[in-house]
């Protein structure tokens, strides 16, 4: 494998193409008209033009990307997350044409792309389920009756969906029925496809998943935990590992429970399983996602293993060279998906251009980034600007160093979550571990929160003019 299409944009690409350079491997970038100039084209090898901005004229393109795959003796393609990275329909193009897709079979992504046939595929190993329905459910007289019979608050959730699309949380019976059509509506609207679910809302829920490696010849490994339970509009914000509820016996289970999943649907690659975690350390397995995450590097620093690069492996045939007893944790590892929204104005989207970018560095700081200073943020593509990594020895070294490192980031233009990270690494429910995935519902209020980031700035502006005056009193004393 030579030549290898990134077919993605922003900071996983240029991730992406760091990676290929290390192993001596051409990248090729792609891009719209709105990333003509973007950072992921300056450093690949090779860059070619797909389209207009939105992405379905451009990176959802599948003829387009095959067509440059062809033109340029393309011998792989990494997908990235988002866009085509769990398209089925893409790796069976990609397959017809002799390309290797740098991720798992569309087998696999189909099985595990929709909710429901995952939990079909998986029951026969033991798997703790949520209690539910395991099938797709559009008589709402019957969905309502099930929903009583397994207590409220239940979720309706979209069978193929994902990013909390098409996901609503319903607390009593008289708002089902609206709740349900929404649910409905999103999914279609999302996913060409209306298919909800029910499933028992678990109690101070904790999002924790598994990420697994498999290769061609059947050794699956798990390289342990991430908590994922900081979250906004159910998509995560904040990330870690290992998570400080686990204990060995348990990461144990629940690791051997994700190379199960994966076996259930003959996965090869980088894949994630993903768990709900109760209040009384009970898991149920949620979904498995058949791509790299967004928040890998946080493996990748307590493993030492470069989660990409292993994926070039697999996909050129690689067996493993490592064995679950080879795997230990090292450390404590955070990330902050540095967003370009509002956090005090709900998280809205803050599309302006960057008239200051400069990114922090130093020991045990690491930034995968997508911008540079000048650059405008596209109004067509998810907002992330960067994700923001610290590693120490300890959960609270990882935690101070998080607090320095976006203290260092210097943003100016748009809003960002580096306000929200800030709070959330001084908070001393998540710094004793004590949370859920309701963390940001209970604590995050923008009117309190801006009345004290304004009292916490009238304090730094009073200090600072109390020390003016002090020092033009040493300069101009008073006889």
């Amino acid at each position: 494998m030579k030549r290898v299409l990134v077919a993605n944009r922003g900071e996983i690409a240029c991730r992406v193409i760091k990676t290929l350079k290390k192993m001596g491997i051409t990248s090729i970038a792609v891009f719209s008209d709105s990333d003509q100039h973007a950072l992921h084209v300056k450093m690949a090898d090779e860059a070619y033009y797909l389209g207009a901005s939105p992405s379905a004229d451009s990176y959802l393109r599948q003829d387009k990307i095959l067509a440059i795959c062809i033109e340029y003796q393309i011998d792989g393609v990494h997908p990235g997350y988002g866009f085509l990275s769990e398209n089925a329909s893409f790796a069976n193009l990609l397959a017809e044409n002799n390309i290797k897709l740098i991720g798992p079979s569309a087998h696999s992504m189909e099985i595990m792309g929709d909710k429901l046939s995952a939990k079909n595929a998986v029951k026969d190993f033991g798997i703790p389920m949520v209690p539910g329905t395991d099938y797709a459910i559009a008589d709402m007289a019957k969905a309502k009756a099930i929903s009583q019979d397994i207590g409220f608050p239940v979720l309706i959730k979209a069978s193929a969906g994902g990013g909390g699309k098409g996901m609503k949380l319903v607390n009593h019976i008289d708002e089902f029925e609206d709740q349900m059509q929404l649910a409905i509506n999103e999914a279609k609207a999302a996913f060409s496809d209306g298919s909800v679910f029910i499933e028992k809302f678990v109690t101070g829920p904790r999002h924790i998943e598994i990420q697994v490696l498999a290769d061609a010849y059947g050794n699956t490994v798990y390289l342990f935990e991430r908590e994922c339970s900081i979250q906004r509009r159910h998509q995560k914000v904040i990330e870690e590992a290992p998570s400080a509820i686990l204990t060995p016996a348990l990461r144990k289970e629940m690791g051997e429970a994700a190379v199960n999943v994966a076996k259930a649907c003959q996965y090869e690659g980088a894949g994630t399983v993903e768990f709900l975690v109760d209040d009384q350390r009970n898991f149920y397995f949620l979904e498995m996602n058949t791509r790299l995450q967004v928040e890998h590097p946080v493996t990748e620093l307590i493993t030492g293993l470069d989660l990409v690069e292993q994926q070039v492996r697999i996909a050129r045939g690689e067996q493993l060279s490592f064995a679950q007893e080879d795997l230990t944790i090292q450390g404590h590892a955070m990330e902050l998906r540095v967003y370009a929204e509002d956090p005090h104005d709900n998280f809205v989207p803050s599309i302006n251009t960057l008239h200051q970018y400069e990114l922090p560095f130093g020991e045990g700081i690491r930034v995968d980034n997508g911008y540079a200073k000048g650059d405008q943020i596209p109004i067509y593509y998810d907002p992330m600007l960067a994700k923001l990594i610290t590693y120490g020895p300890t959960r609270a070294a990882a935690i101070r160093k998080m607090a320095e490192a976006i203290q260092q980031f210097k943003v100016d233009g748009i809003s960002t979550t580096l306000d929200f990270g800030a709070f959330v690494m001084q908070h001393p429910d998540f710094i004793s571990g004590d949370f859920d995935t309701n963390f940001v519902g209970k604590n995050w209020n923008p009117d309190a929160i801006n009345t004290l980031f304004n009292k916490q700035k009238n304090i730094a502006a009073w200090v600072l003019r109390a020390m003016m005056h002090q020092e033009d009193i040493k300069l101009h004393p008073i006889d």
